[in-house]
């Protein structure tokens, strides 16, 4: 898919919201940004933390749509959020009441029932000593940060803390929800999570690296963007890599999503 979306543009503009060790430039989102605007969408970032708290960067990112709401003259936007931002989004949208202002969520390999390596790492004594705060702190902050809280974003994606955030911040009627996500199809897929994949092929079976397929999938609608010739990984989806993912040009995949929000009147 190339060029101009079919029919008319989107009703609403927007925001792609990025995950953990992630910032909004042009390293992590790849051509995505320049594909959508492209295309006539217009598209913003969300300005999160890169190492932030779930509730932290939600009050982050209200504020940044409230910006973009001003400056487009626009009643709503449309969420396209990785990995944790994902998780971020709902509790803007749920806990902290912004469906009115939101139009979409569409999520990306986003962790909804929790992280099975964060659960691994969490139980480990030392991640809660001083000295591992203070170095992940430091970490925390080369990423230009504005409030890094590493530990708390850790326990934020357990999967004992996301069965009751489900719980607390169910999909508000009036959003559109839809769930996508990839799979690597060997350990090779991608030579940067092959511990990780090993990991979780044990543990729970099928995932991008990262996110096990039963934790991504969530919403009205979930899909798998499969690779033709290979898999997709937790990465690669943002196109991180600029380059053709096993037969797929990423950022045509975000064309998609939008194809789809335009179909229901979004």
């Amino acid at each position: 898919m190339t060029g101009q979306l079919p029919g008319n543009k989107l009703k609403y503009p927007v925001v792609l919201v990025h995950g953990i060790a992630a910032k909004d430039n042009k390293l992590f989102w790849g051509r995505i940004p320049e594909k959508l605007r492209g295309a006539g969408i217009d598209v913003y970032l969300g300005n999160t933390d890169s190492w932030g708290g779930v509730e932290r960067n939600a009050l982050f990112l209200r504020n940044r749509i409230d910006g973009i709401l001003e400056e487009c003259d626009a009643d709503k936007v449309n969420l396209i959020a990785h990995s944790k931002g994902g998780i971020d989004s709902r509790f803007l949208i749920s806990t902290l009441g912004y469906a009115p202002k939101i139009a979409s969520l569409t999520t990306i390999s986003t962790p909804h029932l929790g992280s099975e390596i964060v659960d691994y790492i969490f139980n480990k004594k030392y991640i809660h000593s001083a000295l591992a705060g203070k170095i992940s702190y430091a970490l925390a902050k080369l990423y230009g940060d504005k409030s890094p809280d590493p530990h708390r974003m850790l326990e934020d994606l357990t999967s004992k803390n996301m069965v009751k955030f489900n719980e607390k911040n169910e999909n508000d009627q009036s959003v559109y929800y839809s769930s996508y996500y990839t799979l690597m199809k060997h350990k090779f897929d991608d030579f940067s999570h092959i511990l990780t994949y090993n990991f979780l092929s044990k543990e729970v079976g099928l995932s991008d690296g990262v996110v096990s397929m039963r934790s991504s999938a969530w919403g009205e609608s979930h899909t798998l963007i499969n690779g033709e010739t290979g898999g997709i990984s937790h990465s690669e989806i943002i196109d991180i890599k600029r380059k053709k993912i096993s037969g797929i040009e990423i950022p045509d995949e975000y064309l998609k999503i939008a194809a789809r929000l335009m179909s229901v009147g979004l």
